[in-house]
């Protein structure tokens, strides 16, 4: 089996990595194409380093499309005659669609089309990578898909239309939980003598345990609330305040980026 990636960016060069570490491929299996081929030196010897994009996709079985919603039209273009015929091609954009990809891919005949979102969690092989396919995709290739996957984390297959509200809540969630906590530790700064580095790490462990604790458990959010929220006391009032404060800022956070989500959508459609 030889795997591709077409762009070595931090996505791309994470997955060579991952890939490389779970012995999925070894350094005559894997092929890479960088526009800036300065950028794959750490590779050599670690991997087939190729001069072009159409060299990797004449190579892969599975071949990873890790490029920019405004680069990916053209690199389509360049591999469209490569592709193997019985290949699995996996673009890691979101925001293009089967339909645009197969306009491009598949004028003179059809070919096996994936679409994957990881997690930067990935880094430590925690990632909820959101998969889906085109109609020609068959349960051998998802299951050849997914093998490669594990490697990254879990699996999860959703149906093309519900890619991005799923990207919302594994890809781009890292991020918002970042920010929320980030902010909390802000403003207990503000009020002890605490440092703010243990805070974080206070703060930090405590929120892995608790998600531990809720998957481990089964518990729900409500769950570890009353747990922890005696009547009248103090937890109780501080769950509170969020619960009446918070809906407003995440309900606005999901529409400003559900809303530019679609406008990179549509730049998407004005490219193709």
């Amino acid at each position: 089996m030889n795997i591709g990636i077409i762009g070595y960016g931090s996505m791309g060069k994470m997955l060579a990595e991952n890939f490389l570490a779970a012995d999925l491929v070894d350094k005559d299996s894997l092929y890479l194409a960088n526009r800036t081929l300065s950028k794959m030196q750490e590779m050599e010897g670690r991997a087939v380093v190729c001069g072009s994009n159409a060299e990797v996709a004449e190579q892969s079985d599975f071949l990873f499309l890790c490029v920019r919603p405004a680069d990916i039209k053209i690199i389509l273009e360049e591999i469209s005659d490569s592709v193997k015929a019985d290949a699995l091609v996996v673009s890691l954009n979101g925001s293009v669609s089967f339909a645009q990809l197969e306009k491009i891919l598949c004028k003179n005949r059809a070919l096996k089309i994936a679409k994957m979102i990881p997690s930067v969690t990935a880094e430590i092989n925690k990632s909820q990578s959101l998969v889906c396919y085109n109609n020609r995709v068959e349960d051998v290739d998802k299951a050849g898909l997914c093998e490669i996957l594990k490697s990254l984390g879990e699996v999860i297959e959703l149906p093309e239309n519900e890619i991005g509200m799923g990207s919302e809540l594994v890809s781009c969630m890292p991020g918002f939980i970042a920010s929320i906590f980030d902010v909390i530790c802000q403003s207990a700064k503000k009020h002890t003598e605490i440092s703010s580095e243990q805070i974080v790490q206070m703060v930090l462990k405590t929120v892995s345990a608790t998600s531990e604790l809720m998957l481990k458990k089964e518990m729900t959010f409500k769950d570890v609330v009353s747990r922890v929220a005696t009547k009248g006391g103090i937890t109780e009032e501080g769950a509170r305040v969020i619960y009446e404060g918070l809906p407003e800022v995440v309900d606005l956070m999901f529409e400003k980026t559900l809303e530019k989500r679609k406008q990179t959508t549509k730049k998407v459609e004005e490219l193709f």
